[in-house]
Order: structure tokens, then sequence, then C-alpha cells
């Protein structure tokens, strides 16, 4: 194992008070660990929008096998409550001009679980770039030199998407928005007159209610945003709570797109306690936030940026994931299309906690993978 550094970048300030810091919002930096590879020409980036990548599993063994790794975070470290997507891709491109700059010929990025999405939205915006505004008309400051084009993606235990994800979590059977316990038994999950295993019309009607409730909730979020910056002392953003984002049916019947996955668990416990708890996905936002990264319009869908983007991709498919079921990897194999290379990963579970010869293995295709791009 090689000597990990602290990797500090200055990046551009961002929107109104990202942070309540003070220093963060006027000299932001994000921070990243490196571990070099002797001799290397090859670099990886392993992010996520907001997890703490700096100690990912991948960055020891991936650098022992001959690719310099940087384990990089971005300014919304452990916090997403006011996260834009269009700055977590300004943070990665700080990322890879750091590594071009370094010397570096050849980078490629490691789409890991919520860090897929990012990387194929990053590379869909560094080879054409379109988001130079939000949906709701703000400008992002992005420019094309903020984006240095990548050589390759590599996703693993990859979901396709913050706001597929919430889409397919949501949970219908909420009455009220302003009550986190209100529900029509008719659509509840947890109620075990429905299941599991759950009926094929109980489970369209489910999926029905999911859509309904997401289109809901995101034109009451531009209808509050025109509200709120049309008083006569208007605010450019609010805060709100989204009760019960954690109900997938799938967490409960493993026939639902099957796979090696526990029955009745999920990758952070009972699916229960997810769904009713105080933090989930989405649970604290504000409204630029959540339309940027959660609502069915956020620019940055995974699949569809993949689509967009060129170059070679490696999709490692965890086959005991308790998150990422077998229809989303087909969504990223769809996506790249000839320029994919697949392998599965059996046994592999989301974290790959307690599996280091699944570990091994992964870091072995992705170092061939990355070599011979």
């Amino acid at each position: 194992m090689g000597t990990r550094e602290l990797v500090v970048i200055d990046v551009k300030p961002g929107a109104a008070m990202e942070s309540q810091s003070g220093i963060a919002q006027l000299w932001p930096k994000i921070y990243g660990a490196i571990e070099r590879a002797p001799a290397a020409h090859t670099a990886a980036i392993v992010m996520h929008p907001a997890s703490n990548f700096m100690g990912h599993y991948l960055i020891a063994p991936l650098a022992s096998a001959g690719i310099t790794t940087l384990g990089l975070n971005s300014r919304y470290l452990n916090n997403d409550s006011q996260l834009q997507m269009e700055r977590v891709i300004q943070d990665l491109g700080a990322g890879v001009a750091w590594l071009r700059a370094q010397g570096f010929r050849k980078i490629v990025l490691i789409g890991n679980s919520g860090g897929a999405a990012l990387a194929a939205f990053y590379q869909a915006q560094a080879e054409k770039l379109t988001a130079t505004h939000t949906i709701v008309g703000d400008a992002t400051g992005l420019a094309a030199a903020d984006l240095p084009p990548i050589d390759g993606i590599a996703l693993s235990a990859a979901h396709p998407g913050r706001s597929r994800l919430f889409a397919e979590w949501l949970d219908p059977s909420v009455i009220d928005e302003r009550d986190a316990f209100s529900a029509d038994p008719a659509l509840d999950m947890f109620n075990p007159d429905n299941g599991p295993p759950f009926a094929p019309d109980w489970l369209a009607r489910y999926r029905a209610a999911q859509v309904a409730r997401n289109l809901r909730i995101e034109a009451w979020a531009l209808a509050q945003l025109r509200f709120v910056r049309g008083l006569p002392h208007g605010v450019r953003d609010m805060a709100f709570i989204i009760y019960r984002s954690g109900a997938d049916p799938r967490h409960l019947d493993r026939s639902l797109d099957p796979n090696d996955r526990p029955p009745g668990t999920t990758i952070w416990g009972d699916p229960r306690q997810l769904n009713y708890g105080a933090n989930n996905i989405g649970r604290y936002t504000t409204i630029t936030s959540y339309l940027s990264q959660w609502a069915q319009s956020s620019p940055a869908d995974g699949p569809s940026n993949l689509a967009r983007a060129g170059g070679p991709v490696l999709l490692i498919e965890h086959t005991a994931d308790a998150s990422v079921v077998p229809v989303m990897n087909q969504l990223w194999a769809d996506a790249a299309g000839s320029r994919l290379q697949r392998h599965v990963l059996k046994g592999g579970t989301h974290y790959l906690a307690g599996q280091p010869q699944l570990v091994a293995e992964s870091v072995e295709v992705i170092a061939a993978w990355a070599q011979g791009i």
C-alpha cells in the first residue's frame, strides 16, 4: 500500500448560502485523497455527489494495480440538502483538471453507486455543454473549460441516478405531505394485506401512484418557487421536507427484479425504518436542490446522459446488491451500446463489505480495462 496524500483544490464559488460557513462560501475548496502508482500514466477518480469517498475501498488496491486513484469529495460533503448537480460536475471537473496538470495522460471516472450518474452527467456535459442554466432559468456559471473530457467510465454497483431512485422509492400511500405517518392502506406496501408477494395489478396501481405523487411534489415545488421569488422582498429558495422516500416494493419482494440480494432488507437496513426514519434520500432539501437532483426533470439522469456521451464504458454488476437490481444494470447496458464491456461480480453486495476477494476481482477488471483503453 502506498502513501495516501491529502489533495486540496480551489473551486469557483457557487449559489448563495450553499454553506453557513463564510470561508466555504467565499473561498470554496474540495478535498480528496490520492494514492499514486509509480510511473503511472493513467489515473482514476472515484467520486459521489455527497458521500465521503476519501476512504473508498478501491483507492489503495487500484494504486497497487498500477492506476493512480483519487477519492474526491464535492463541496456538499455529507450534506445534500442544498446540493446542485451542476455544481458537483464543476467540482469533478476541477479534479480532472488537477490530474491533467499532474501529467496524467489518461483519466477514467469510476462511477460507484450514486457516483455513476454523476460520471455520466459529467462526460455528457464535457463533450457538449448544455447546462448553462437550471430548469428554473438560474445561470449555473458553467463554462466548457470547467469540464475537461475524460477517457472512459467504469460503472460499479451503479444506480441510474438520484431522480430515478427517488421516483422508485417514493411512498405513494402518503395522504398528507405535512404528515409523516398518514397512509392510504390500499397503497401501503407495509400493509400485509397487500403482500408480499405483490400481485401485478396492485403493483401497477402502486407504481402509477408513485408517479402521480412525484409529479405533485414537483408541481408544488415549481409553483412555490415562483411564489417566494415573487414576494415584495422575495427570497431565492426555500427549504422543505419530503416524508417517506424509502418504499420500493423490491425491498420486501425479491421476486421483483430478482437477484441474489437477501429478502426484506435494504442497503441501510430495515425497510420500514428507512421509509419512516428521520434521514433518507431527499428528506431535507430546498426547492432548487430538489429540482436539480431528485425531481423527474433533473438533468442528471444516468442512462440518458451516458447515451449522449462517448467513450468506452465498463459495467460491473454486483449480483447480491439490495439497491441496484438487474433492470438498472440493463438500463446502463442499453445506454452504452457497443461501447460496453460487462462483468458480473457474483455474490457482490452493494458495498462489498467483508468481501475482500470480490474487491480484488473488481480491481483486476477495472485496472485491465483502464490500461487497455
